[in-house]
């Protein structure tokens, strides 16, 4: 904007300006600020909760602030109350905002938060020569940032934040998708919405050096909750609580490459059925990534006949069976700027492009969007937007929202599955699934994808994946790998196979001796290695287990969208008082009850697993283990280590084959004593929104350990959706001891 402040110059007005000014809510501006030549510049302090305080400085206009640039991130321009506006800085300031104490005082401008105890939550200094904005670190891990760079602590890092496959050693930690969100878990978190910019974490303390110093605003949430999950449910508040997704993209998605033609893509599909290898979703790439995919080109909407002769026919037979359709797409440019519900205002030729062929380098979302519907007519499910690294953060929070409210018009109360391969913090509420970009077939790629997802869910974005088994195959790539790779992307949100030389990114395909179109010039494995009859059994053990873990997952997903609580969860999440606990990233919570231990070592017979206090049992033997120690697992090529919290009561249903398939047996409520404990199990349609308007069960469970006794209740402000109610089985982790009982909304308590 002409004649804006730069960052220095206003920072300059608020600290050197003559007098001090500072306004109550309720008290009107002052009608003559203090000036610096024509410049002047203003400290607004805003409580967002007891526990965030926004800080904004931004140049002034005819006596008024300047209103900051929005790029949408935020749910929402402004908070109340404003409990300080601060235009001169004479003499230190103090100021309460929520439970906060805010002091302000200048030489550098320096802005401390504490608590009531005297405690200091962060200190803010800002550096008006360098432009630069420093923070305290504080002490133990720190975690965030977004997905990719430098794993598991962030500590002792510089940090670019550039975003794209081009970030950060992409064939090892993936691609680079920075958000602004640092978590201290000595107790704080950060959001520095204004300005972007690359932090410094190799110091005492923190610094965020500005990508354009010429940018005029700082614009900084603060959050000071003592509890580490208040600080996620502070950041939801900020920037979104996630959405919704359909529950069939919790399901295994299975991605194909370059197709021989429809003969081969009816019969991929239905091997899975035959086999029975439960399967929910068959996703296609387009030509141009592959010699011979669901479109004709590049960015183009229109089918292949080579694969898709009788699209509509195709994917009604694929619906009969019982899978969804998703669809690989590409948008090239550098901006996208609006909304759905704008008029389109530039021409475009069928295919999306312009006249020469080619993106343009902006374009409308209004404009591009439209190209979707002949796709969403034949009954396409859902979308996998491709490419984008070259797009700002505004453009890239933009294409998220597009295919959230697009998909909205043409299916106005069906959830959206989009899959996208860049993010932007606030993606989460628009229901946007992230899978972690090109990387490469290695035993070191697995091994650092733990600590990615773990803070990639920290950051906001917690429908998160790879593609299993790697996308670039190497000379590491085996059915071993690919068999500890599935176990892992099992206890992922996302759960999908992706990658070149395609056909051994399928559970059976290790065991047929062909890898399908060659694509990887330089990978020849053995004949012995592609004949290896091992590996799809564990596939199937691993597929088996994530459908009877449904209830469980979609109950966990449900507190996501409720909490802002990831589904992948950091061990500091639940054990912040347990040091060892809070600096472990090599293995997570998958929900609150369960503790996942990847492997991630070729030709590992054992795994050491850090048990936080209290007392675990082992998924698989049921063996007890008491806490706040390390153990050595033994495992065989078909264990990943899992364990279950004491007074988890763990929801399991009957092995499916797809999400939706009803099946005969009873919801399987198994009881891990040894502690007291509450647990919930949620329920809706897995397709509407109707969830909204009450339209859902949750069953609540309260396990009382000293009575050996479970409580059942229906769940305030839900109701019964199976009018037969739901046939339980309630049985007592390693013993003989089951109670059959039905649940019918009236509440229950079944003795053990």
């Amino acid at each position: 904007m002409k004649g804006r402040l730069s960052r220095r110059d206003a920072i300059k007005a608020v600290l050197t300006a003559g007098a001090v000014t500072m306004i109550e809510p309720a008290v009107a501006a002052v009608p003559h600020p203090q000036l610096l030549g024509a410049a002047h510049a203003e400290l607004k302090i805003t409580t967002v909760s007891a526990d965030t305080v926004r800080l904004t400085i931004a140049g002034l206009g005819s006596g008024k602030a300047e209103p900051l640039d929005s790029d949408g991130a935020l749910v929402k321009a402004d908070w109340e109350p404003t409990v300080a506006r601060i235009r001169s800085l004479p003499v230190p300031q103090t100021v309460r905002s929520g439970d906060l104490t805010v002091t302000v005082s200048a030489q550098p401008l320096t802005i401390r938060m504490g608590r009531n105890d005297g405690t200091v939550v962060q200190e803010l200094v800002v550096d008006e020569n360098a432009g630069e904005l420093s923070f305290n670190l504080g002490s133990g891990p720190l975690l965030g940032l977004g997905q990719g760079g430098p794993q598991f602590d962030r500590r002792g890092q510089t940090d670019s934040m550039v975003s794209g496959q081009g970030g950060y050693r992409l064939g090892t930690h993936g691609a680079r998708v920075p958000i602004q969100f640092l978590i201290g878990t000595s107790g704080w978190g950060i959001f520095i919405n204004a300005p972007l910019g690359a932090f410094d974490l190799s110091g005492e303390k923190g610094r965020l050096r500005p990508f354009r110093k010429e940018d005029a605003s700082i614009d900084v949430f603060v959050m000071g909750a003592k509890q580490p999950a208040q600080i996620l449910a502070e950041y939801a508040k900020i920037t979104g609580f996630p959405e919704m997704p359909p529950l069939w993209s919790l399901g295994y998605q299975q991605s194909h490459r370059t197709l021989d033609g429809p003969g081969e893509i009816l019969a991929e599909a239905q091997m899975f059925r035959d086999k029975r290898l439960p399967c929910d979703a068959l996703i296609y790439l387009g030509t141009g990534f592959c010699p011979n995919g669901w479109n004709t080109d590049n960015g183009e909407f229109s089918w292949n006949a080579r694969t898709f002769p009788e699209p509509a026919k195709a994917i009604e037979q694929f619906h009969r069976e019982h899978f969804r359709v998703i669809l690989h797409v590409v948008l090239e440019g550098r901006r996208l700027a609006g909304s759905v519900k704008d008029a389109c205002t530039a021409s475009a030729l069928p295919s999306g492009r312009t006249v020469d062929g080619q993106w343009p380098p902006d374009r409308q979302v209004s404009c591009y969007w439209p190209f979707h519907k002949p796709l969403a007519d034949v009954g396409v499910d859902g979308w996998w937007p491709d490419q984008g690294d070259d797009l700002d953060a505004q453009s890239r929070l933009a294409r998220i929202r597009m295919y959230y409210e697009g998909e909205q018009i043409y299916r106005p109360n069906k959830r959206v599955y989009a899959l996208h391969r860049n993010g932007y913090a606030g993606m989460q509420r628009y229901a946007a699934f992230l899978w972690s970009g090109d990387v490469r077939s290695r035993w070191e790629t697995l091994k650092t994808h733990v600590p990615v997802g773990i803070n990639a869910g920290l950051s906001g974005m917690p429908f998160w994946g790879t593609d299993i088994g790697g996308f670039i195959p190497t000379e590491e790539y085996t059915g071993e790998l690919y068999a500890r790779w599935f176990q892992f992307a099992a206890f992922c949100p996302l759960f999908r196979s992706h990658g070149r030389d395609w056909k051994l990114h399928r559970p059976w395909g290790w065991n047929t001796g062909e890898i399908g179109y060659p694509e990887t010039p330089e990978y020849h494995p053995s004949p012995e290695e592609l004949r290896d009859p091992t590996i799809e059994p564990i596939c199937r053990k691993y597929l088996e287990l994530r459908y009877e873990l449904m209830p469980y997952i979609y109950s966990a997903m449900k507190e996501t969208c409720e909490t802002g609580l990831p589904m992948m969860r950091a061990l500091w999440l639940n054990y912040a008082e347990d040091r060892e606990a809070v600096g472990r990233g090599d293995e997570y919570l998958f929900g609150r009850d369960l503790l996942v231990a990847p492997v991630v070592e070729k030709g590992a017979t054992s795994r050491a697993v850090y048990l936080p206090h209290g007392t675990w049992y082992d998924w698989w033997t049921g063996e007890k283990h008491e806490g706040g120690r390390e153990i050595t697992r033994r495992v065989d090529l078909s264990t990943l280590p899992l364990y279950v919290r004491a007074g988890s009561v763990v929801p399991t249903g009957p092995v499916k084959q797809y999400t939706a398939e009803v099946v005969d047996g009873p919801l399987t409520l198994t009881v891990f004593d040894g502690a007291n404990g509450a647990s919930s199990v949620y329920e809706d349609d897995g397709e509407s929104f109707d969830f909204r308007k009450g339209e859902f069960m949750r069953m609540q469970m309260q396990w009382d350990d000293g009575a050996r006794r479970l409580g059942i209740r229906l769940g305030r402000g839900s109701r019964m959706l199976r009018s037969a109610g739901i046939a339980l089985e309630v049985r007592l982790v390693g013993s003989d001891r089951r109670k059959k009982v039905v649940f019918k909304g009236e509440p229950l308590s079944v003795a053990l």
